[in-house]
């Protein structure tokens, strides 16, 4: 077994990423604080050809020096807009016939191994490392999304809940996955 080399992976380049059809996923990233976990959310959405990324609220833009240290480019490939609030940019998808998901822990949630989209777009919603996804939010969403856990912690990092969901619905998509 050989460890591939960065030639062998023959990933995009910058322009044929953003001449790539997309996985039909937008991330909401709603008032999240760490620009490490912004990062880590645009390198894992370069990976599986989302869409786009809205950040809202106090979520921190590029270019930004410690958003670029686990972005490690991805913020030149993946399409973003700003939004003054988490609301806004909901109800801009929502009226573009988006279904939206919060992911978050909810009395109604629907457990992501459960989950099966019934629309040709959607928007995941994921919150701010203290709070979620703000109540406000959630009772415009079509849908919360939910990661089972089995240990004691009640939530993970917001980056890893990222990978994880949209892992999961890129493959009930498969686009980016055709030519894997």
């Amino acid at each position: 077994m050989r460890k591939l080399s960065m030639d062998d992976l023959k990933r995009k380049t910058t322009e044929e990423f953003k001449k790539a059809s997309k996985l039909p996923v937008v991330i909401v990233l709603d008032n999240v604080r760490s620009m490490n976990n912004i990062g880590s959310v645009f390198r894992t959405a370069d990976a599986f050809l989302v869409e786009a990324i809205y950040l809202c609220g106090v979520t921190a833009q590029p270019p930004h020096r410690e958003i670029q240290k686990t972005a490690l480019g991805a913020t030149e490939t993946v399409s973003w807009k700003y939004f003054e609030t988490t609301l806004e940019a909901v109800n801009k998808l929502k009226a573009q016939d988006y279904k939206t998901y919060a992911v978050e822990q909810a009395d109604q949630s629907i457990m992501l191994d459960k989950f099966a989209p019934d629309s040709a777009k959607m928007a995941l919603v994921f919150g701010n490392e203290v709070s979620g996804v703000e109540q406000a939010v959630i009772d415009v969403c079509d849908g919360c999304i939910e990661i089972p856990q089995f240990g004691t912690k009640h939530s993970l990092n917001i980056s890893v809940s990222a990978g994880i969901v949209i892992w999961e619905v890129a493959k009930v998509f498969k686009r980016p996955l055709e030519g894997y």
